[in-house]
Order: structure tokens, then sequence, then C-alpha cells
């Protein structure tokens, strides 16, 4: 059971990780009023039939209250973070519960009154049943209605216990109790919705940031790509039209407009490749600080080893290069679930060869049914093997450790131009 819960835990991501332990916490804050009925329960009026018969409703009361307050602070969190309607129905229910659990209290009072050996154990329960409405309440209605209602409670609690406590004093302190619970209801609910909702809004940002940066790549290519091209198009366009109007006529300019056209068709395919070429050339030291950088925004612990003095040919930095651009794309698509990245770069002499690996956290048990975090889409990978066959390199990925996954390519030195 407890490896299942581990399982179940660690395939959430980070985000909700944090969303799943605050919701629980105040779940469970719903069942004190339990405590509060067993506190009342252990003091002097065992032995007594109605007394005990009184505590044991409130506290069956405030069992179904419990259960109510898991889909009422749900919702009420929900409302909260502005995705959601208010509860009204589950927020009924849960004031009847209240009313009815503080009522058999009551009557618990007046029955056997309010001594100083009962006095703590009566404020607990009457302060702790308030607590899970009062914590649904102030997540959906404004602080300043919220604090009406509070003070309004306080005051109608005092009127109504003054007769049977006979004591302005014990009557007033027990209010206090009631402004208490109120308070720390308040305390707890409102700052765990405002930080629910300021995570959300960080890891929108995030993923923003994501694709901010693929959409900033795509417009500089299509920004490299208009200015080779708007000209030369513009200028085909004219001539052609040009030579349209010249044929019409029978002029023999019309051919010459016409190579024309041809010239520049071909000088255009030429800077075409010389853009795309200068897309496709990447450099690796570039490439390694780029994704240091954009991966530690995206809250990703990102380690760089090795491959600081390496001198490598072009065509090998260009290979490299694109292995951590792919292996760096991969990271933050499941950026969510990755902790920490290491991407190291060594020479292995017994074996001749240069070593790249790129290892992340993040990745669900296979035997748990979960999805490789880390895994690169297949055409990713084929793409890379096929960067790295004409210099004779392989590329080996799958899980690692456990929760891990690893990218391995491997160059032999002859190729790669570095002596031991």
């Amino acid at each position: 059971m407890s490896k299942w819960v581990r399982a179940m835990w660690r395939r959430r991501s980070r985000m909700s990780m944090v969303d799943a332990y605050f919701r629980w916490t105040l779940y469970l804050i719903a069942w004190f009023p339990v405590f509060g009925g067993v506190a009342l329960l252990t003091g002097t009026t065992m032995g007594r039939t109605l007394p005990i018969t009184l505590i044991m409703v409130a506290m069956g009361l405030n069992v179904a209250q419990g259960v109510l307050a898991k889909p009422l602070l749900h919702r009420a969190l929900e409302r909260y973070l502005n995705r959601g309607a208010t509860p009204n129905r589950l927020l009924v229910g849960s004031a009847v519960l209240t009313f009815l659990s503080e009522a058999a209290l009551f009557a618990l009072l007046a029955i056997s009154g309010v001594g100083k050996e009962h006095l703590g154990n009566a404020a607990l329960a009457v302060a702790s049943t308030l607590t899970p409405f009062f914590m649904a309440q102030c997540l959906v209605v404004s602080k300043r209605r919220f604090l009406a209602t509070l003070f309004g409670t306080a005051a109608g609690q005092t009127l109504l216990l003054l007769p049977y406590t006979r004591s302005l004093p014990i009557s007033l302190t027990l209010a206090g109790l009631v402004l208490f619970a109120g308070g720390w209801a308040l305390g707890m609910a409102r700052p765990t919705g405002w930080l629910l909702a300021v995570i959300g809004q960080l890891d929108a940002a995030r993923a923003t940031a994501s694709r901010l940066a693929v959409a900033e790549e795509r417009l500089r290519f299509g920004r490299d790509l208009h200015d080779v091209m708007g000209r030369n198009l513009a200028v085909i366009a004219l001539k052609s039209e040009l030579a349209v109007q010249l044929a019409r006529r029978e002029q023999p300019e019309a051919v010459t407009q016409m190579v024309e056209v041809q010239r520049i068709a071909q000088e255009s395919q030429r800077e075409i490749r010389e853009v795309v070429r200068g897309y496709r050339k990447v450099d690796l030291q570039a490439e390694l600080a780029g994704a240091r950088s954009i991966l530690r925004a995206a809250g990703v612990d990102c380690r760089i080893e090795g491959g600081e003095g390496l001198r490598l040919p072009e065509e090998v930095e260009s290979a490299l290069g694109w292995v951590v651009r792919e292996g760096t794309t991969n990271v933050l698509r499941h950026a969510a679930d990755v902790r920490s990245c290491a991407l190291r770069t060594r020479i292995d002499p017994e074996r001749s060869v240069l070593v790249m690996t790129m290892e992340n956290d993040g990745v669900g048990d296979p035997r748990d049914g979960a999805t490789a975090t880390g895994a690169l889409p297949g055409s990713g990978l084929k793409g890379l093997r096929e960067r790295l066959q004409p210099l004779g390199g392989t590329l080996v990925s799958g899980p690692a450790r456990k929760g891990s996954y690893r990218l391995t390519v491997e160059l032999p030195m002859t190729t790669t131009g570095v002596t031991g």
C-alpha cells in the first residue's frame, strides 16, 4: 500500500504536489471537531446517559461535517481561484450541520453546567465545531463580509449561552474562542488559496516562457527568410510582369527579362540554402550555455560538466549541439516533473571515444504504468541518429537509475579530432 501511495505521489508534478499538500491539510483540519467531542466524552460526563447521548450526536454530526468538508473546501478553493461557482448548497449543508452540532453542545452545557473542570473541553468542542464552516465561508465571501458574520455569530452565541452559563465572563470567554476559531480558519484557508493562486500563475508563466522561446526562434528564422526572399520575390514579380508585357508586344527584350528572372531565382535558391545551413549550424558552447539558462529559468537545476576545453571540428560541434538542443527541448516539455538535469562530456581513453550524457529525473516507474517522462519523441531520436551516423557516432536512450532518463552519445576520437 505504501509503495502504491509513493508511486502515485511521485507521478505528480511539483505543482500538483503543492496543491495536494495544502488542500489535504485543510481537509484534515475539518476533522478537528471530532477530537473536541472525544475530549468532552472523556470528561466528567461519563456514566450519565443524556450527556453522553448529546456528545455522541454532536460527534456524529461532526463526522458528517468532516465528510462534507472535502467536496465543500475543494469547490470553495476553486471558487477562490476563479475556476468554479460558489458551492451554495454544500455551504448551506455545512451551516446546518454546524448549527445542529452547536445546539447539541449548548444542550449539553445547559444540562451539565460549565464548571472549571469542563471549561477547557467545552471551549475546544464549541470552537472547533465552527472551524470547517468558517474555512469554507472565508474562501467564497469577502473578508469584510466574513468578519461581519464571525462577530455576529460570537454576539449571538453570547446571548444564547448567558442564560445557561449564568456567567457573563464565561459566555464572553466562549465568544472569544469563537472569534479565535474564525480568525484561525481565516488565517488557514485564505493564505492557502492565495498561495495556490500564486503558484498557479508562476507555473503558467513558466509554460508561457517555454512557448515564447520556441516562438522567438521561429520568428528569427522567419525574419531571416523574409530578409533574403522579400526583395528577390518582389524583383521576380516585377520582371515577370514586364516580360509578359514585352512578350505580348512580341519584343525580343522579353527573353532578356526572363533570363534575369531565372538568374534571380537561382540566386534566391542559393541564399535560402545559406540561411538553412546557418540555421542548422549549431555552436556547442552556445547550446550548452543556452540549455543551462533556459532550464534554470524553468525551475530545473541544470549542471554541465566537461566539454569546456574541447576543440572539435565544426560538423562534430554541430551534431553535439543538436543533441543538447533536442534534449533540452524534451526536458522543457516535461519541466513540471523534472527537478534536475546533468549534462556531462568526457573522453573515454580506453575505448577512444568522446561520450556525452544527458540525464534528468522526473520519470515514472514503467512498472507503475507511467510514461517515460524523459523520453524523446521518436522523430527526434531518428533525426539525431541521422546526424551522428556520418560521423560514426551512436545514440542510446532509455531509463537509467530509478526515476531518471539518460541520453548517451558516443563519437570515435578519430572523428572528433580529439587526442588523448
